[in-house]
């Protein structure tokens, strides 16, 4: 069988995830289609794929006939949080698993009601009919919209998913939505070796950091920030003498080392499972709040100190997790503006967030505050006890654990030796 697979564009996350799915799925014929971050990531674990396609339909008529014509060579679409990829295999008449660790993140300006009724009149001559049909709904209600219109729906665990999943049940929509746990690269994982001699002293992991806001050039006031605090973090703590700062920012030319008394921080990007290596080795570990890589950090035994919100899905996510030890630990921007509020929306609550930074970084007050709450934050983590790690660890694992992935997908596409 041949399966065609996309990830949506915002940071690492989804393409991880896909990553995770298409490793389950070496026994078929496995085609990633798609472009920016998503496809950086892919490249960067080439192994996971039969064939790599860089293509974005969003520029030009010609990017999307080659979507729609690989699409048409395919048996099976498999979409993480890409509701364009799915939108066009429904079109396509293509059966389509959409792949969701964010089920319970998307707002609705709209009653659920509303949007199972417009997708049930979805006409399916042409993507340009399907896309005018679906034009009224926001970024958010088309993820909605494409878990309506998907043959199946595998959804990551997560305080507010399992209330979603029975809205949809109730109104009968949710026969095809299969609630999984951490949607992760397992046979990584179970391969990762615990007792590796360390590399590091601190793992700083960033993400993917783009999404349809932020880029490595464009309202990049986080990542400046970043690059202005690093070596202040070489000179505050001297017990991390090698420090590893790794995401997408960092990949090809944009590597670089920055060496402070002594000490030395080097900024790249790894392929996935070297960096699931270092996560299990390195004493300390710092990670942007997104759900996969705390997973993967879950599923290795080990607790990451949370560093500021990127965007505004790192905010939903600190605020869901706040009963856990990571999530009180985290470090947030409300330690230096405690009275800012932030906008209740994706767009203008990310907006809002790189305006922050911007000011964080600009502010010469302002950034001491940073640095002074952060090392705070960084002191009462690394003064954690071995038995009130494993604490934190097992609290997540309660909190977000579920069906494994590989299970959930054995259910719902042809397993091995079948064709």
């Amino acid at each position: 069988m041949r399966i065609v697979m996309g990830a949506q564009n915002c940071g690492f996350g989804p393409a991880s995830e896909l990553v995770a799915v298409s490793r389950l799925l070496s026994h078929h014929e496995r085609v990633f289609v798609g472009s920016g971050v998503a496809a950086t990531f892919t490249r960067r674990n080439p192994d996971a794929f039969d064939a790599i396609l860089e293509i974005d339909a969003t520029r030009g008529r010609a990017g999307a006939e080659l979507i729609d014509d690989l699409l048409e060579t395919g048996d099976q679409v498999v979409s993480a949080m890409d509701a364009d990829l799915a939108l066009r295999s429904v079109v396509a008449r293509r059966p389509v698993v959409m792949v969701d660790s964010l089920f319970g993140f998307w707002r609705l300006g709209r009653p659920l009601a509303q949007i199972r009724d417009l997708c049930a009149t979805l006409p399916r001559s042409s993507y340009v009919a399907a896309e005018r049909h679906l034009a009224a709904l926001s970024p958010h209600e088309r993820v909605v919209a494409a878990h309506l219109l998907a043959t199946h729906s595998v959804v990551q665990n997560f305080p507010g998913v399992p209330e979603r999943v029975a809205e949809f049940t109730a109104l009968g929509a949710g026969s095809a939505i299969h609630l999984t746990g951490p949607i992760i690269d397992v046979e990584g994982l179970r391969n990762t070796p615990l007792d590796a001699e360390p590399e590091y002293d601190l793992l700083v992991n960033v993400g993917g950091f783009k999404n349809f806001l932020l880029d490595f050039d464009v309202n990049n006031d986080y990542l400046r920030l970043l690059h202005h605090w690093i070596p202040d973090l070489l000179r505050d703590w001297p017990r991390f003498s090698h420090v590893l700062v790794c995401g997408g920012p960092f990949g090809g030319h944009r590597e670089r080392s920055v060496s402070v008394a002594g000490r030395r921080a080097d900024c790249r990007l790894l392929p996935q499972r070297d960096l699931l290596r270092a996560v299990a080795s390195t004493p300390g570990y710092l990670l942007a709040p997104g759900l996969t890589a705390l997973h993967e950090a879950m599923v290795l035994g080990r607790l990451p100190l949370g560093i500021h919100e990127q965007h505004y899905a790192h905010v939903y996510t600190l605020r869901s997790l706040d009963g856990t030890l990571f999530g009180r630990n985290a470090g947030r921007f409300a330690d230096v503006l405690p009275h800012h509020r932030l906008p209740e929306d994706d767009f203008t609550g990310t907006a809002a967030l790189v305006e922050i930074a911007g000011r964080v970084q600009e502010d010469e007050e302002l950034y001491t505050v940073f640095r002074r709450t952060f090392n705070e934050r960084i002191e009462h983590y690394v003064s954690l006890t071995p038995a009130q790690r494993r604490h934190g660890v097992e609290e997540l694992r309660r909190l977000l654990g579920g069906e494994p992935v590989h299970e959930v997908l054995a259910k719902i596409l042809p397993p091995r030796g079948s064709e």
